[in-house]
Parts: C-alpha cells; structure tokens; sequence
C-alpha cells in the first residue's frame, strides 16, 4: 500500500481546519496509507519511507515557517539522491501573502528534484468551505498520484 507523509506545521485554528481538510481528502482514496507528522518532528527516515509527501505551513514574515525549514534541513542531505522524483503536494497559508514561502518551496523541492503532481494552494485569511474543499482535493489528488 502506498504510503503518504503529510508534513505540517500547524500553529492556528485557521491551519488546523485546513489540515483537517486535506486529512479527509487524503481518507477519500482508501488505498493509500497517510502518515501525519508535525514538521518539527518528520525526519529523513519518513520521507525515505513514503512514497510521497504533502507539505503544509502557514506563510511568516513572506517566507515558509521556520519548522517546515528545519524540515528540510534536517531531510535535504540524507534524501537528495534517494527521493528524486518523490511525489508531492504544498499547501501555504497566510493574511495576505504566500508568494514568497511558495517560492522558497519551490525552490528546495526542485533542487531536492521532487516531482509536484498538484497545484500548489495559497490560501489567505479564514478559510470558507470552497477553500476547505480545494484542500480536500489537494489531499485527494496528492493521494491518488502515488
């Protein structure tokens, strides 16, 4: 069975329903296995051991939190020949911004040379059921390319 890392960092009540979003779309394809873990404490061994990745963070100060980045420090080494091509999804939340946390994703992903097989979602302010639903379909999606 496929397995997918969902790694977040989730320090609001806005992120957490987001979250919860993209968990139940994950759920909607039942021959996938999610593994949830908080980005401070996903490490190389879980990427090695997924089959793909999301990746979910709030936007700070125009750039990806400083736990989904010690995320990617922490991995960047021990995964960079073994995961080319890994599978993976980034959703970004932020009040008004996600331009530059996206871009610095991006960035480490395409060096990580990861394979992104859904479009990134930016998401500002309080979600609403139709941002909560294209959350569930990012997971949905993310889930269903493995």
């Amino acid at each position: 069975m496929p397995r997918l890392l969902v790694v977040h960092h989730t320090p609001s009540p806005n992120l957490q329903a987001i979250l919860e979003a993209v968990r139940e779309g994950v759920a909607l394809v039942e021959e996938v296995e999610p593994t949830v873990r908080p980005a401070l404490s996903a490490g190389a061994a879980d990427v090695l051991a997924a089959d793909g990745v999301l990746l979910g963070t709030p936007a700070n100060i125009g750039y990806m939190s400083g736990a989904l980045k010690h995320f990617f420090d922490t991995v960047y080494y021990p995964c960079l020949d073994a995961t080319v091509g890994l599978p993976f999804g980034v959703y970004v939340h932020g009040g008004d911004d996600t331009a530059g946390a996206l871009s610095g994703i991006g960035k480490i992903t395409g060096a990580l040379r990861w394979k992104q097989v859904a479009a990134p979602l930016s998401l500002t302010g309080p979600p609403g059921p139709a941002e909560l639903e294209a959350c569930r379909e990012l997971g949905a999606t993310v889930a269903v390319s493995l």
